[in-house]
């Protein structure tokens, strides 16, 4: 007895002779048989959805092999089919396989070949349900924001399975990648996949904190330990003790605090800036980085012996332009996020503008896509998002800055030119601040009819801050404004 025992399987085809051979067959396997003679009785068959496989005439009565691929795809029927031809021409198996065939065999074949398609059918299935449970898994690793992976394409299927495999053992996983490719969502799938998904997940990026504070951000401190310690501080690694820590941008830490890193992957403990006590925690360790980490090691940036302590399980982060099927989905997905909230009414996507969104090189990744969708949706006007909302985006990737022949940066290098000898030195960094910020957020707020939400949005800031600016530069809001 295999593993395929048991599984139900149908043969549709009009000849006697071949139903009979394969039921023999596959029954010898172990498989039960179901045959049909026409292709409307497969289709009645097919439609119960109780087949592992089958097993379908090229041409038969009714519909054929390959119109019934489309019709099961139609029906959503989850049986692997094969196709059985006569004819062993390229374009019946280019058909057959466009249509979603899992293969097809030709007259006369070997019955081994068919019991071993009947076995890859059982595997083939076992992983898809590997795979469903595995993106339901990481479909629950959500953000607060909502943001979690999305993507159906083989790099990240893969990818899906590995954040399956690893997120119930406790060892460090190191995630590489492009900058925008989404490495903090997969920090995030495996600990909400994770036994610590009730206990903290926290967040340290380590380019973005000063190095003479970046000890006593993962550490902690002890009052009085430095000019400024004015009450004693826990530091992450105690705040996410019992569950994952998540270590941005590793490759931007200094070397001289690598070693301290090092001891706690090695010890699970820590000791505060400033203290004695030595303080063990149980923390899971993921850490990210778009550098090329063994490029640092070899140019002394980077120890060798923490990038080992890290990198147990590597998971690297494809750019979105290897995997373009991913970006129809993510579009849609982004769309269907932001465009209760920045769009007037239901918004969808043209076929046209998806292929012009799959043609773009997307340098900024996952991250550049979602601000372009959200910027298209700020300034469209409602229904379907068309190539022409999508204009800012250029050939070679970037947004599109206009055609005068002189570049922002050049105009800018001018206003400052000015400024040095108009005002205060003292004052230049404000007042050029202000010549750029004030026509910025004017022209915004005028697009946008003075709806602040959406002028927010396609700045890219906090709704917040805006406000802020806006009392700042006292600048007047349009009076169809909108909160």
């Amino acid at each position: 007895m295999n593993e395929t025992n048991g599984a139900r399987i149908l043969v549709a085809d009009d000849e006697d002779s071949i139903r009979f051979v394969l039921r023999e067959a596959l029954e010898s396997a172990g498989h039960q048989v179901d045959e049909v003679e026409t292709g409307d009785a497969a289709l009645d068959a097919l439609a119960s959805g109780q087949y592992l496989a089958a097993f379908l005439d090229i041409r038969m009565p009714g519909p054929s092999g390959l119109e019934l691929l489309d019709r099961m795809d139609a029906l959503g029927v989850d049986t692997a089919a094969v196709i059985i031809t006569a004819q062993n021409t390229m374009e019946n198996a280019v058909e057959a396989m466009k249509r979603g065939a899992l293969d097809y065999l030709v007259k006369p074949f070997s019955l081994a070949a068919a019991v071993t398609l009947a076995e890859k059918a059982l595997r083939t299935r076992t992983l898809q349900q590997e795979v469903k449970e595995l993106r339901r898994e990481v479909g629950r690793s959500m953000t607060p924001g909502g943001e979690r992976l999305v993507g159906r394409s083989s790099a990240l299927l893969e990818i899906f399975k590995t954040i399956g495999k690893v997120a119930v053992r406790n060892v460090p996983v190191l995630v590489t990648g492009e900058s925008g490719t989404g490495k903090e969502l997969v920090a995030n799938a495996v600990h909400a996949s994770s036994p610590r998904a009730d206990k903290p997940f926290v967040v340290v990026n380590a380019a973005a904190i000063p190095r003479e504070l970046l000890e006593s951000e993962l550490f902690g401190h002890e009052r009085g330990a430095f000019t400024g310690a004015v009450e004693a501080r826990m530091g992450r690694f105690r705040e996410a003790s019992g569950g994952t820590l998540f270590l941005d941008e590793i490759g931007d830490m200094p070397i001289e605090l690598q070693a301290k890193l090092l001891r706690v992957l090695q010890n699970g403990e820590v000791t505060s800036v400033g203290g004695r006590e030595v303080i063990h925690v149980d923390v899971r360790v993921v850490a990210a980085t778009h550098r090329d980490l063994d490029e640092e090691v070899k140019r002394g940036n980077f120890r060798e012996d923490l990038l080992y302590r890290l990198r147990v399980v590597p998971i690297h982060m494809p750019p979105l332009r290897e995997r373009p099927d991913d970006i129809a989905l993510l579009a849609r997905t982004f769309v269907t996020r932001y465009a209760g909230e920045l769009s007037e009414g239901p918004t969808d996507l043209a076929d046209a503008t998806l292929e012009r969104l799959e043609a773009h090189d997307w340098p900024g990744n996952v991250r550049e896509l979602e601000n372009a969708i959200k910027r298209a949706l700020v300034l469209h006007s409602g229904g379907v998002l068309t190539p022409d909302d999508f204009g800012f985006l250029t050939a070679s990737g970037g947004a599109d800055d206009g055609d005068s022949g002189t570049s922002l940066e050049e105009q800018v290098a001018s206003e400052v030119g000015a400024a040095l000898d108009e005002a205060d030195p003292a004052e230049i960094y404000r007042t050029i601040l202000e010549r750029v910020e004030r026509p910025l957020l004017e022209t915004v707020l005028t697009r946008t009819e003075g709806n602040q939400i959406r002028a927010a949005a396609l700045l890219g800031i906090n709704r917040n801050t805006l406000r802020k600016k806006i009392g700042e530069l006292e600048i007047a809001v349009p009076s169809r404004a909108r909160p």
